[in-house]
């Protein structure tokens, strides 16, 4: 079955789920325990194509990806040799030869001397240029987050970034008269450097299969641990020796409702949180939750008696809330007593800072005994929100002590 096919379905079982309850509930408005005990068959149906449609999404992505071609078609007549550029350094194919053939031990002196041009402080390698970037590419495929922030690569430790604090205003000012002097206030935002690793294990035989694509396994693997661990710290980092998330107290957005209860959320507070946005963040603005929460407003409706939470029926279009599209995190709070459980807001005002170079190193001792060779992996990152106010979060009501 297709993508397409997929959602069609998806949206068919959810029109049948609106009207079985329609059809259904009491004259309180309630469903019978047989009633009750088939909606929620139904809503797991539809929670579970939804699923399968981002497994297709991803797998889509992937074989796209790796169907790529490894060189440009030669369109033109070859430059003379004296026009030809030569790359150097981490973009040589001297030394992504020599760096491959490193990581599955085949070493001499000629691959000492082409690594040597990009050594890592901690003892390992730089990763090839081209290795690098098709890294960061399959980072931002796993994380929406990466996508909607606002990426910088930087060459040093510390990128400082000016936010305007404080506004200046104009003044009225009588005919003649002296006028105000008013000023704007600038403050400073650091993204700093902080170090993220990942270690993985490939056997002997594995690394002696010339068949064995190491960088594609390379790619994916890696990609998806850093990948789940930046967008943990994306959410709820709090600056200490990792990125600030947008859930930090301190740091992250500001709080645009606080629900009246601890276990429950009701649409006439999320069109609150959705207006706390000021209208021009809700250009851009997208909703954050998990999926126990989307499964807990799926049937809000809103004043006009219409289902706030709608399907995407595009491919590659998102589930949307009041017209905005939803994404969802396993980072995301759970509903509970003080939890931060949705986030509202314009993500381009988070600013990510990827410093250059992801290091690799070999660790061919470590796991020798288990006929084993581990691989560390590191790069450094950090993430902060620049502006608060582009950011919304509904959270829960503490709970009662």
């Amino acid at each position: 079955m297709t993508i397409n096919e997929l959602r069609t379905k998806r949206a068919k079982a959810w029109e049948a789920a609106k009207a079985f309850l329609d059809s259904h509930r009491n004259e309180s408005g309630m469903l019978s325990a047989e009633d009750d005990a088939t909606y929620a068959r139904m809503e797991s149906d539809i929670t579970n194509l939804g699923k399968e449609i981002s497994r297709m999404e991803r797998l889509e992505q992937m074989d796209k990806d790796m169907s790529m071609p490894v060189n440009a078609p030669i369109t033109e007549k070859p430059a003379s040799d004296s026009a030809k550029s030569v790359k150097t350094g981490r973009a040589s194919e001297e030394y992504v030869k020599a760096f491959w053939n490193q990581m599955r031990n085949r070493t001499s002196a000629e691959i000492r001397n082409a690594l040597a041009t990009s050594p890592d402080s901690d003892g390992g390698y730089l990763v090839p240029d081209t290795f690098e970037r098709n890294l960061i590419k399959a980072l931002e495929d796993a994380l929406h987050f990466r996508k909607l922030a606002h990426v910088i690569t930087t060459s040093h430790g510390t990128h400082k970034i000016p936010v305007l604090s404080g506004r200046a205003t104009a003044t009225w000012t009588a005919e003649g008269g002296a006028a105000t002097e008013t000023t704007e206030t600038f403050g400073q935002k650091e993204l700093n450097a902080h170090k993220l690793t990942a270690l993985i294990r490939v056997s002997d035989e594995l690394l002696n299969d010339a068949a064995f694509d190491l960088e594609s396994y390379f790619v994916g693997e890696f990609a998806r641990i850093l990948a789940e661990t930046e967008e943990a710290a994306f959410f709820n980092g709090d600056g200490n020796g990792k990125p600030t998330g947008i859930l930090n107290d301190t740091e992250g957005g500001e709080v645009g409702v606080i629900a009246a209860s601890a276990t429950a959320i009701t649409a006439d507070e999320i069109i609150r949180l959705y207006h706390s946005l000021r209208a021009p963040y809700r250009k851009r603005a997208v909703w954050y939750l998990n999926d126990d929460t989307i499964a807990a407003i799926r049937l809000l409706k809103d004043q006009n008696g219409q289902y706030m939470w709608q399907p995407g029926l595009r491919e590659g279009a998102p589930d949307t809330l009041l017209g905005r599209p939803i994404y969802t995190s396993t980072a995301m709070p759970t509903i509970a007593a003080n939890a931060k459980v949705i986030a509202f807001g314009d993500l381009s005002q988070y600013w990510i800072g990827d410093r250059e170079g992801v290091a690799f190193k070999r660790l061919a001792e470590l796991y020798a005994a288990n006929g084993q060779v581990g691989f560390l992996s590191s790069k450094r990152v950090d993430g902060k929100l620049i502006i608060p106010e582009a950011v919304k979060i509904l959270q829960m009501k503490k709970s009662a002590t």
